[in-house]
């Protein structure tokens, strides 16, 4: 089985996901396959939900805080800007504060603690997140390539999924078990309740938002995981400990890509015994990542000679996860039927 393969064997699988530690190649992998797939006749997005990466470098285009843009026929980019979301969030909350409670203003001391919330680093990843799942229930495209944050992050997602579900369920019960009361209690009370019901709609919301979005990681017919790796022994200690940590949520793994192979080739020319010696690590290393994964491995990408920048880097990337690109005669669709999760 090789990567190209899992493609071509599970059409039916549209949001594509990278992950791995920091810095083995995930934003390059994922611009490279949704190039692929933009090529062979897809109409696709690749998004960022990890502030730190950068898909305006490795396109050369000045993509940030601007939507989806079409970077070549079919190819769609996004970098998600979390401040610019957040302060949406805050007018919002804002907006809801005055319509809830009837004031024509917000309290000085409410406002106050707007401004502290959104400066809480959680908030720009609860910004992200909330904007991931507006980009992919809206199912405008055949697939989906999240350029994932660390893995630590998205483990995060997961457990935020059934911490909401366990405490806003708990709220719920409580509710149900109140609503007795309030065929005895007076307007005024009657009232406050109403108001404690638009507040567990929100909570609501935001459980059935989170559920949305994290449970695309483990749908198994939908989504294909792949794990990066580079022939280092750091990078499959990692690598090992996050599959695990993986499988107990039951994110469905799809293989091992390999990058930053050196070319074993050299071997046989004059180089230093610097390369030299980093060829006989790697071959170490290549043998253990065998023996640890074996048919899961499906592909093993070479170190090139200059950073993936540009499309034609892109391009030369493409063609060495997926082989050469054969470009269809007939029109692309516009969007899966059901891609809605």
């Amino acid at each position: 089985m090789s990567l190209a393969n899992i493609f071509e064997e599970y059409p039916e699988r549209r949001y594509i996901m990278f992950g791995g530690k920091g810095g083995l190649g995930k934003t390059t992998f994922s611009a490279a396959t949704a190039y692929h797939l933009a090529k062979s006749g897809h109409r696709v997005l690749v998004f960022s939900v990890d502030p730190q990466a950068s898909l305006s470098d490795i396109f050369e285009r000045d993509i940030f805080g601007k939507g989806p843009v079409e970077i070549v026929p079919n190819l769609f980019a996004q970098e998600i800007d979390a401040d610019q979301h957040i302060r949406a969030y805050q007018d919002e909350i804002r907006q809801k504060i005055l319509d809830m409670y009837g004031m024509e203003e917000v309290p000085e001391e409410i406002e106050s603690y707007i401004q502290a919330a959104a400066a809480e680093p959680a908030m720009e990843e609860s910004a992200i997140f909330d904007q991931v799942v507006d980009i992919v229930v809206a199912a405008e495209y055949d697939y989906y390539i999240y350029d994932l944050v660390p893995l630590g992050h998205a483990l995060y997602y997961l457990s935020m999924a059934s911490v909401y579900d366990e405490w806003i369920d708990k709220i719920t019960d409580l509710r149900e078990e109140m609503e007795e009361y309030s065929k005895v209690a007076s307007l005024i009370q009657r009232d406050k309740e109403l108001e404690e019901d638009m507040i567990l709609q929100e909570l609501l919301d935001i459980k059935y938002r989170i559920n949305t979005s994290s449970s695309i990681l483990t749908d198994k017919e939908k989504t294909a995981f792949f794990f990066v790796i580079i022939p280092e022994e750091m990078a499959l200690i990692d690598t090992l400990k996050a599959a695990d940590l993986f499988a107990k949520y039951d994110v469905p793994l799809s293989g091992y890509v390999v990058n930053r192979v050196i070319p074993p080739g050299l071997a046989q020319q004059n180089i230093p015994e610097y390369l030299r010696n980093r060829l006989k690590m790697q071959e170490g290393h290549l043998a253990r990542i065998d023996e640890l994964f074996g048919e899961q491995v499906l592909a093993q990408i070479p170190e090139f000679e200059r950073d993936v920048t540009g499309l034609p880097m892109i391009e030369k990337m493409a063609e060495a996860m997926f082989g050469s690109i054969t470009e269809p005669t007939t029109a692309p669709s516009k969007s899966v039927e059901g891609a809605n999760p």
